[in-house]
């Protein structure tokens, strides 16, 4: 069909008003966690059937897959378990990300292994995440996996958690069995620190209340997994109030057009950044005001942003020309982080190499690097009671303790839970360049 050139136009600014509504849409990153069998890639295969995520193709192949394989039903997991090595045992190994996006909200979710010598994926997956997905068989309860998953989502600060009660089509729907977990779960999360807490009665395999409200579950008047996912309130979780501003490039175009600029470009990590706001610089002290805030790729007039904010990658000019250089942090005057050499962190290990007393590690802070030594390990957490061992000191692979560091350089950092950003660093060790600890500075 021919198109004039007013119907042209006309779809040109649809395609164009759409493509703005999509960019500027929330995001929501979530994380899944839970035991082994407890149906995370199954639960997130079904998300994406049912949301109507996902190609053609990509249902025929696993459709075909699943009817190789014998299998009476759809086997939804395939469509996050991509390692062969899964796909032959049914587990997940790796971290898998899979993207989608409903009209309200855009999503990167991080399905993660169940299995406990994987814990250290789970940790990669949840860092960044706002949610966490955290399955429990409806069948088995609540076992050793879910308070360890619990535990690591309450210490990483993540300010959401959705309970699903999986599998409830193999209980006959029974409304006592969901309850029973529910209260099982509460007393869990009364030692931990967990701001937000939702249940849902959910069969991951059936479809019932992840997209559309299950008929088979009446007693359920609470909402479906997608409309908590696409409704839960985020936007106050950065930390909008302490100004932090790691300086990741300096950036000198040298350019005719831009002789004479001088921009520092990074991602805010912290509080609200306006043109004309003094500052500070760290470490020097020098202070300045901000002249000019552009988007990371552009410097022209036309692009200066009125402000930026948590999370947004932005270049910054000053007034005057202080030394700035990779690692510098820009603050507010008055609102400063805290500076030091000496740490405390809770760590979760990923190396199958012991912590070593006194062993040295590289230390990666925001964009900063130094080096650090272990000063001392305070005590170790028994994921199954959630009690303090002070006498174990022996930390292996997916332990958690409480460590004392010291670094060969100054760090300016927030207490993590404060600032997932700021609090947060990555033990690396020096002879293979492997992370070996995630670390949540507590002072």
């Amino acid at each position: 069909m021919n198109l004039d050139k007013l119907e042209k136009n006309i779809l040109v600014e649809e395609m164009t008003s759409d493509l703005d509504n999509y960019l500027n849409m929330e995001l929501l990153r979530f994380t899944t966690a839970g035991s082994v069998d407890d149906g995370k890639s199954t639960l997130i295969g079904r998300l994406l059937y049912d949301s109507k995520s996902i190609f053609e193709d990509q249902l025929e192949a696993v459709e075909k897959s699943s009817l190789a394989k014998g299998f009476e039903h759809v086997d939804l997991a395939l469509l996050t378990d991509g390692l062969k090595a899964e796909r032959e045992q049914g587990i997940t190994i790796d971290v898998a990300y899979r993207y989608f996006a409903t009209p309200r909200r855009k999503f990167i979710i991080a399905d993660t292994p169940g299995h406990i010598q994987y814990t250290r994926n789970m940790v990669t997956g949840a860092s960044t995440a706002n949610l966490a997905l955290i399955l429990v068989d409806v069948r088995k309860g609540i076992v050793e996996q879910t308070n360890r998953h619990s535990f690591i989502a309450s210490l990483l600060q993540i300010p959401h958690i959705i309970v699903c009660i999986n599998k409830m089509d193999l209980v006959d729907y029974d409304e006592e069995a969901f309850v029973h977990l529910v209260n099982e779960y509460k007393k869990l999360s009364s030692r931990l620190d967990v701001k937000d807490i939702h249940f849902v009665p959910i069969s991951a395999l059936k479809g019932d209340n992840v997209v559309e409200k299950s008929k088979n579950m009446e007693w359920y008047q609470g909402s479906t997994l997608l409309y908590l996912l696409e409704n839960i309130h985020i936007s106050s979780d950065e930390n909008h109030i302490d100004c932090r501003f790691p300086v990741q490039y300096v950036i000198r175009p040298q350019s005719r057009e831009f002789h004479d600029f001088r921009g520092y470009a990074g991602r805010i990590a912290g509080g609200v950044f306006k043109p004309g706001d003094t500052v500070k610089v760290l470490p020097s002290g020098f202070s300045a005001k901000i002249e000019a805030i552009y988007p990371l790729h552009s410097f022209s007039v036309e692009d200066k942003i009125d402000e930026a904010f948590s999370p947004m990658s932005v270049t910054m000019t000053l007034d005057s020309d202080i030394d700035i250089s990779r690692g510098d942090m820009i603050v507010r005057e008055n609102n400063a982080p805290h500076v030091s050499q000496d740490l405390e962190l809770m760590v979760c290990w990923m190396s199958d190499r012991k912590m070593m007393t006194g062993g040295k590690y590289s230390l990666k802070h925001t964009i900063k690097d130094v080096r650090c030594v272990i000063k001392d390990i305070r005590y170790k957490i028994d994921i199954n009671t959630l009690h303090r061992n002070e006498n174990d000191k022996e930390v292996g692979m997916n332990d958690i303790a409480r460590i004392q560091i010291r670094t060969t350089g100054q760090l300016f950092y927030d207490n993590y839970r404060r600032n997932r950003v700021t609090g947060s660093v990555i033990i690396i060790d020096e002879g293979t360049n492997e992370t070996v600890g995630a670390g949540m500075i507590i002072r």
